[in-house]
């Protein structure tokens, strides 16, 4: 295994994280902090891709991100570059998949939050965006950290709209889960366990810092 092929993996799956962070901090806000109308459609927008297979995921993203849909077309006649099978278009792929694991995460953490001191701060004549940023996301932040972590580790892992998006091109667009795929294709049996080890290692660390965030959260509300 190469060492660029770990670093691509990580390299998408942190994009995507990154990406996901400010939708799953604005979205999780809205959707335990407000009223607006229409919540219902959001939240089940945010779950769809959880229920949806990540086939499928990719088969629309393709037709948005490739060079004939609406947004590939604007990239390739702005920039004269393409999304689909490029780490970018992998990265993509990896951050709607992920995205509803951090969303959730973010919510929960949000919904411990107690409202009282959030409409002290509002009636000392703080704004909305102030409360959340110095109220909400700090005595969140455990909680969302975690699901910052969880998304990671999903993202890490996306298989089926990656491949569907970005190919399985080697030096390019393959990640970890699709050089996998590969290995099996190709009965390289050594190389699939080296690369199952390796998942499994970041998978393990990602999830043990996860799991004491989390804990961590529980029993500070609790107390």
């Amino acid at each position: 295994m190469s060492w660029s092929l770990l670093e691509l993996t990580l390299r998408v799956a942190v994009v995507a994280t990154l990406v996901n962070i400010p939708l799953a901090l604005g979205v999780s806000w809205l959707l335990v902090k407000t009223r607006i109308p229409g919540r219902f459609v959001l939240d089940v927008l945010v779950s769809l891709p959880l229920a949806v297979p990540p086939v499928a995921i990719g088969f629309f993203l393709l037709l948005l991100l490739g060079r004939e849909g609406p947004i590939g077309g604007i990239v390739h006649a702005v920039l004269g570059a393409d999304i689909v099978f490029t780490w970018v278009g992998a990265a993509i792929a990896s951050a709607v998949v992920s995205f509803p694991l951090m969303a959730r995460a973010t919510m929960v953490a949000m919904s411990g939050v107690d409202e009282l001191l959030e409409k002290s701060a509002r009636s000392l004549g703080a704004g909305p965006w102030r409360v959340f940023l110095t109220i909400t996301i700090p005595l969140a932040y455990r909680g969302i950290i975690a699901g910052v972590l969880l998304g990671f580790v999903r993202a890490l892992s996306e298989f089926g709209a990656t491949i569907t998006v970005a190919g399985n091109i080697a030096g390019k667009t393959q990640t970890l889960p699709l050089a996998l795929y590969s290995a099996v294709l190709l009965r390289d049996d050594a190389l699939a366990f080296q690369l199952i080890a390796v998942i499994i290692v970041i998978a393990i660390v990602t999830l043990v810092v996860h799991n004491w965030l989390l804990a961590k959260t529980i029993r500070a509300e609790v107390s």
